[in-house]
């Protein structure tokens, strides 16, 4: 090895010993090629499955060609943060990721400081967390972080499905790390976990019927034939990821900000204001499916789980001046009347 391939090993062991005193968990190098699963990407927007996330159809070539992103770009460094968590016991599920504060303040905070670090030694960077034109997954799956799994989300062989993920571009040149290998075999549990047969196939997802998306990123009612599917799940759905086998050496988070915040059950999200919604979610990522988006899933929740002492308030969200919101409180009226 020559003395500068020992310096660039030495770098990256110092950015890998500071990434993970910023509290990263995770920290891998891949260099900035296409993934080999852009062909599948394209397919999966030739056919509509991203459903209203327009925006992961936009700059489609640079987001699959990292070197479009930032000129001179020689590395692409691969960041993970563990949030699992244990759920509490409560009417209306949340995915682990939205329990406690939005991810991206923490998360865009430490890129920074990281970023800062690198400058420091000469490189300029271009950071993305969850935004941007990249593909975290399969980059972080390049840089030995974890595999795409049939669910298509990465998993990790210590902290199972449950890292945030961030990606920094960057002019240094830092040795890559091996990509991970899929170890997924035979198992299709995470296919077989997902009520509404959004996973259509090994590494296939139809965001269309996706549980997450439907109650986040979705606008407008939800699918007639979805509802009873969407069961409790108020917002965001880990049905798939936790069935993975792999989340037996998942480790609880030591952040202290992804703590599950108190949630009022769904009955009395209907009789929130904007105010309310202001005040009690604040710096939350909850906040993303907005009032409108909240009481029409605090409907279907109650449509599939509510009993006879929710119907007063479905009544009066049935009368809601939104006409998603009312429509949805009537469809749960209609079920719980059918049940009772």
């Amino acid at each position: 090895m020559s003395k500068g391939q020992q310096n660039d090993v030495s770098l990256k062991d110092s950015l890998r010993e500071a990434a993970l005193s910023l509290g990263f968990c995770a920290f891998g190098v891949c260099a900035p090629s296409v993934p080999v699963t852009a062909a599948r990407y394209r397919e999966w927007i030739e056919q509509g499955e991203q459903g209203g996330m327009d925006w992961m159809a936009r700059d489609l070539e640079r987001r699959l060609d990292p070197t479009q992103v930032l000129k001179g770009v020689k590395s692409v460094i691969s960041l993970g943060l563990n949030y699992y968590q244990p759920k509490p016991e409560r009417r209306g599920e949340v995915a682990a990721y939205a329990l406690g504060g939005d991810y991206h303040k923490l998360f865009n905070s430490r890129l920074k400081q990281f970023c800062e670090i690198l400058r420091s030694h000469g490189g300029e960077n271009r950071p993305y967390a969850d935004t941007g034109p990249i593909l975290e997954k399969p980059t972080a799956q390049l840089a030995g972080l974890g595999w795409q799994g049939k669910h298509t989300n990465l998993v990790h062989e210590k902290f199972g499905n449950w890292l945030f993920l961030g990606t920094v571009l960057t002019t240094l040149d830092l040795p890559p790390d091996a990509p991970a290998k899929d170890r997924c075999g035979s198992c299709h549990r995470c296919i077989d976990a997902c009520p509404t047969g959004a996973i259509t196939g090994p590494y296939r997802m139809d965001a269309r019927r996706c549980i997450s998306y439907l109650t986040i990123e979705h606008r407008g009612a939800i699918p007639l034939e979805l509802r009873a599917l969407v069961g409790g799940h108020l917002y965001g759905c880990d049905d798939c990821i936790a069935a993975c086998p792999w989340n037996r050496w998942a480790v609880a988070t030591k952040e202290e900000r992804f703590s599950p915040r108190p949630l009022p059950d769904p009955v009395v999200l209907l009789g929130w204001t904007q105010e309310d919604f202001d005040r009690e979610l604040a710096g939350m990522a909850m906040r993303r499916t907005k009032l409108q988006g909240l009481k029409r899933n605090a409907c279907i929740v109650l449509g599939n789980t509510g009993a006879v002492g929710d119907v007063p308030a479905l009544e009066v969200a049935a009368l809601d001046e939104d006409e998603v919101v009312a429509e949805a409180a009537q469809w749960a009226l209609g079920q719980i009347r059918a049940r009772l």
